[in-house]
């Protein structure tokens, strides 16, 4: 048996940095809070992370005997876990259509990649950006219980954020089911990397639910803006192409 027994088979993305365990066998606890000082492992330092050769400090026992006594952050995990399911269906939804439709089209980037960036629940339903080699979007899933099959494709709603009021637009898909989406870059010739993509998707997220971005009159805007005198390169001068700053994004569509 791989892992340890007592939590979760082993399965330490169960668990978060805060578990505290015990040993079954002599009910030793472990609290991340404290480390362990007899083998010198800091406070702060979560179960999951400790040597393979840790034991027990009260009967040597291994990891494998420890189960969970409590865990304040296993709501948490449990929530991360329901969002990456979802955004799971999203990407093989797109990298489908990637693979069916799309791989040969002109316009597409083939540096990139299909990726979910930043999901999180936002007043309960998953939320994030999600990259393709043809367009980064903001996409607003249902939540757990709502059925979102009736959206009507095409038609539009305004929804508010920290920052403001952005444009979604309603869609259906096999797998992913009703789904709704702000368009943020398409096409992404802009793009020179996936990780580039991936920065730019992680500051959306980040400029969407700060307030000081919000404009002094709300305004249903398209997040994009600006963006194509912000992100164009500067001559190239040295055969390296300059990634977007954060402030391009920022203060492009978010402002």
């Amino acid at each position: 048996m791989s892992g340890f027994e007592g939590s979760y088979l082993g399965a330490n993305d169960r668990i978060s940095a805060q578990a505290v365990m015990e040993c079954k066998i002599c009910w030793t606890p472990y609290d991340p809070a404290e480390g362990d000082a007899t083998r010198q492992i800091d406070p702060g330092t979560p179960f999951a992370a400790l040597p393979d050769d840790w034991s027990c400090p009260g009967c040597e026992a291994p990891k494998a005997q420890f189960l969970v006594n409590h865990d304040p952050g296993s709501e948490a995990v449990q929530e991360a876990a329901r969002v990456a399911e979802r955004t799971a269906a999203l990407v093989a939804d797109f990298t489908e259509i990637w693979h069916a439709k799309m791989r040969d089209v002109p316009i597409v980037n083939k540096l990139l990649q299909v990726e979910a960036v930043g999901f999180r629940l936002h007043e309960g339903r998953p939320l994030g950006v999600l990259v393709s080699p043809w367009f980064m979007n903001l996409v607003l899933l249902a939540g757990e219980g709502e059925d979102w099959s009736g959206l009507v494709p095409g038609a539009k709603e305004v929804i508010g954020f920290a920052s403001g009021e952005y444009e979604f637009i309603h869609n259906v898909r096999e797998m992913v089911g009703g789904y709704k989406a702000c368009a943020l870059f398409s096409p992404m010739g802009e793009f020179h990397s996936q990780a580039q993509a991936v920065e730019v998707a992680r500051a959306v997220m980040a400029a969407l639910f700060d307030a000081a971005n919000r404009a002094g009159t709300d305004r249903a805007a398209d997040i994009r803006t600006t963006r194509e005198a912000e992100l164009a390169p500067p001559p190239d001068l040295s055969g390296m192409h300059v990634a977007p700053s954060r402030r391009a994004v920022i203060t492009g569509g978010m402002g």
